[in-house]
């Protein structure tokens, strides 16, 4: 008989221009029969409360007021009516130019022991992209339609493109294009010019100069300069030398790899995309979020692709967060017990075609995955995720062995384990084979029966039933 449960998750963001919360109230079942192993699956997601829009407060152009985010957390809560002990998970991401600020994982820590237990990440450009993409609707839309989806989330600082095809990430990338790269006083008088829009006026030959006064002709001249780099990135004409330059530092160069069929907008700038702001000011936030959004409606990015709007576009980072779906590993299992427990830890999920060079013993495609993923997480290890194979032959389970020994030598930080999952039941094999291929000192732990995704999370327990059996947590960020 089915067992539900319901818990709060609470999903704080943080991000350049801005800070939210959203307080979700998953149900979850248990669908197994009484003599198996717990499947526990969420059967419903209800938004219970959206936060206001917090400006993201800063003691200077560096540092977060870390006891001022607070403050807007604590607030937030008594406005939802809701206390910390009420909260069964969440998560705290901080994201854009906040991400890179000097006294970000100080604000990570404070909040992530503020209620229940959270997953915390400062997510890097690529990460933020692809999150982002599925809190809009994108990736959903892009696997319905069976089509390619782009998804820009247009930020204060930032632009975070990705591309799915099929529901497949197929491109991601960033860009230093974003409504707070301008800000203005009423009278137009520039009191912040961020590099990037330096850069962009100083190619258009605009005079925008810090303390001084600026019309709305230069404005919004600088801004249709920002919308044609962005339709360069997506193939609408021929890249110019900005493009390069306005790529945002730790991010993937975005290239397409097909025709873009449809286009969707998310993030500060996006309402301003779809529909021009109510009463008619064209910088309504002290910034040029809004002319920006002018000059991207008015550009070819809304006519060259199809266009659609998601159900979330400034909320599409984060709209609810942190699922528990809990189970055990399989029994065929090769682990250490003193390695665990261990929380919180990042999943990396190999896509078919790496998997498959896996098992050809190629370390490299893996190894240049990892290191990706590393610069994009806040975390130094990893889990290794993938499929498997039913009945594997011996061969090809040691060339897998042996591509994993050496990517995790190549890529991974000395000290940090090798961590791998897969569904399919052939982890000590793969273990046994692994574990003499890797350097001496570098603890190595293999676990089947483990169904995980790409920007999911793990938690794993000290092994069970004198070590047959791990309890495995997966936490799964819920996105739109």
């Amino acid at each position: 008989m089915a067992e539900e449960k319901a818990i709060l998750s609470v999903g704080i963001d943080i991000g350049t221009s801005t800070t939210q919360l959203v307080f979700s109230r998953l149900s979850m079942e248990n669908t197994s029969g009484y003599f198996t192993v717990p499947r526990i699956s969420i059967v419903d997601k209800e938004v219970v409360y959206r936060s206001a829009i917090h400006t993201t407060p800063l003691r200077t152009r560096t540092l977060i007021d870390g006891e001022a985010v607070r403050r807007i957390v604590e607030a937030e809560f008594e406005k939802a009516g809701f206390t910390p002990a009420d909260t069964g998970t969440g998560a705290v991401i901080i994201t854009g130019e906040s991400a890179r600020k000097e006294n970000a994982a100080l604000v990570l820590r404070e909040l992530s022991g503020f209620a229940g237990e959270f997953v915390v990440s400062t997510a890097g450009p690529d990460l933020e992209a692809i999150i982002a993409g599925k809190g809009s609707g994108a990736w959903q839309y892009s696997q319905e339609m069976s089509c390619t989806a782009v998804n820009l989330d247009i930020g204060g600082g930032t632009t975070n493109l990705v591309m799915f095809d099929c529901g497949r990430v197929a491109a991601k990338g960033c860009l230093d294009i974003g409504g707070r790269l301008v800000r203005l006083e009423k009278d137009l008088t520039v009191t912040y010019l961020s590099p990037a829009a330096g850069l962009v006026a100083q190619s258009l030959g605009l005079p925008l100069r810090e303390g001084e006064r600026t019309s709305l002709e230069e404005l919004r001249g600088l801004c249709r300069g920002m919308a044609q780099v962005l339709e360069e990135c997506l193939g609408l004409w021929e890249a110019g030398p900005l493009l390069e330059r306005l790529q945002t530092p730790g991010s993937s160069l975005f290239r397409p790899p097909k025709a873009i069929q449809a286009v969707f907008f998310s993030g500060g700038v996006a309402d301003s995309v779809y529909q021009p702001p109510q009463g008619g000011d064209p910088i309504p936030y002290g910034d040029i979020g809004a002319l920006l959004g002018e000059a991207i409606r008015e550009g070819r990015l809304c006519s060259a692709f199809r266009l659609q709007r998601g159900k979330e576009t400034i909320r599409a980072t984060v709209v609810g967060a942190g699922s528990y779906a809990t189970s055990l590993s399989g029994s065929t299992i090769d682990c250490p017990g003193e390695l665990f427990p261990l929380k919180n830890v990042p999943v990396l999920k190999l896509s078919p075609e790496e998997q498959e060079a896996a098992f050809r013993g190629e370390a490299a495609p893996m190894a240049e995955r990892i290191r990706w993923f590393l610069g994009q997480s806040d975390s130094p290890r990893l889990v290794i995720a993938m499929e498997g194979e039913k009945n594997p032959s011996y061969p090809r389970v040691k060339a897998l062995a042996s591509a994993l020994a050496a990517a995790a030598e190549e890529a991974l930080p000395p000290g940090e384990p090798l961590l791998a999952v897969v569904r399919e039941d052939m982890a000590k094999a793969l273990g046994q084979a692994a574990r003499p291929l890797l350097a001496s000192g570098r603890a190595a732990a293999f676990l089947d029966g483990i169904q995980a995704e790409q920007n999911d999370y793990m938690d794993m327990g000290r092994p069970l039933m004198d070590g047959l059996v791990v309890p495995v947590v997966v936490k799964t960020l819920i996105f739109g």
